[in-house]
Formats: C-alpha cells, sequence, structure tokens
C-alpha cells in the first residue's frame, strides 16, 4: 500500500499535462480571430479614395507665339495650344498661360531645353501651372496644354 500511497502522492503533486497549450492554443485563436475581424471591418468601412476625375474635353484655343529670352543669350519662341474642359463656361483667354510659360522658361538654360527628356519635363510643369491657373471652384478649366512651336536660336 505504501507504493499506492507514494504514486498517489506523485501524481497530486505533478502538474496537470496541456494545460498551458491549451490556454495558448486558446489565446491565438481568439487573436487570429480579432485580427482577421479587424482587418474585415477596416477594407468594410475606411473611407474610400476619390475615383480619379474624368475629364472630358471641350474646345481647343490656339495662343499667338511668344519669344521668351533665355538664360545664355538664346531665344525660345514657344505656341501652344490650350485644351479646354467641357467645364470651361467660354473660350479661356491665353494670358495665364502665357505668364505661365514666361515665368517657367525665363532666364532657363537652353541646354536643359535641347533634350527631348527636359522639354517633356518642362512641359509637364507648365501643364501644372496652366491647370491650376485655370482651376476655378475645383473645376477644371483646362486639361492639356500642346507645343505647336517650340525652337531655340
Amino acid at each position: 500500500m505504501a507504493k499506492d500511497e507514494k504514486d498517489k502522492a506523485a501524481a497530486e503533486d505533478a502538474p496537470k499535462k496541456g494545460g498551458k497549450k491549451k490556454l495558448i492554443m486558446i489565446l491565438a485563436i481568439v487573436l487570429v480571430a480579432l485580427a482577421g475581424g479587424g482587418a474585415g471591418g477596416y477594407f468594410m468601412f475606411a473611407p474610400k479614395k476619390a475615383e480619379a476625375e474624368v475629364l472630358v474635353a471641350g474646345i481647343v484655343v490656339p495662343l499667338d507665339a511668344i519669344t521668351i529670352n533665355l538664360a545664355d543669350g538664346h531665344y525660345l519662341k514657344l505656341k501652344m495650344t490650350l485644351q479646354a474642359t467641357d467645364k470651361a463656361a467660354e473660350a479661356p483667354d491665353g494670358s495665364k498661360a502665357l505668364d505661365a510659360a514666361i515665368s517657367l522658361f525665363s532666364n532657363m538654360d537652353s541646354k536643359e531645353l535641347l533634350t527631348n527628356d527636359g522639354r517633356e519635363k518642362y512641359k509637364t510643369q507648365l501643364k501644372e501651372k496652366v491647370v491650376k491657373a485655370y482651376t476655378v471652384d475645383k473645376e477644371k478649366e483646362i486639361m492639356d496644354v500642346y507645343y505647336t512651336t517650340f525652337v531655340i536660336q
């Protein structure tokens, strides 16, 4: 009987196997479920990104050619056309666009403008300035700028 009493006492003193494992597994399952629910809620109720604004082309307005002094003694002869949107109430005058072109290209080195990459880079900058200048109450009146003459002398 002494042996049976020792076995009983040892069994009572020994920690129960699997208790910690069960607790860890339950916590892991709960955490995964919470994370999944949180991600699902985010994707369902997160504010939607603004859809890209679709601009509809309107009239095309050709502007008179201008000559701009460049920094290295050269000149840029620039003639451009504005592509208006359908939101434009009337044909926009070119004064804002010509002013933006003069402020962008004045005193610029001709070497920057002689390459295709340079010309496109500055055309993008010019377009941004022109679109901003002709935006009224968040309604864009100009959607693009086209060079029709671009000559450096």
